[in-house]
């Protein structure tokens, strides 16, 4: 099972690390210097979450940003118990 999101297809994406040196011109250095350069990867935050599809309950990963979006559902948990309430004396 790769790291993905099962909703937008969002997986880990590669990029540069960049170690820098020096002090900025700004500050009143001679500016930064580039003394290293490697290779990283950025990760999707993947969350595991339960929801409802067709009707069946399953677990799938999704990532926060199709979560905020509201692409899915999530399952619907009935609440353990339920005060009565006071009524009206007429």
């Amino acid at each position: 099972m790769a790291r993905r999101c099962e909703v937008c297809g969002k997986s880990a994406a590669m990029g540069n690390s960049v170690s820098t040196r020096g002090k900025a011109k700004y500050l009143g250095g001679v500016g930064t210097k580039c003394t290293g350069i490697s290779r990283r990867k950025f990760k999707p935050n993947l969350q595991r979450v339960r929801i409802t599809q067709n009707g069946a309950n399953k677990t799938i990963r999704v990532c926060t940003q199709c979560l905020r979006s509201g692409a899915v559902t999530r399952v619907v948990r009935n609440r353990p118990f339920k005060l009565p309430t006071e009524k009206a004396a007429s």
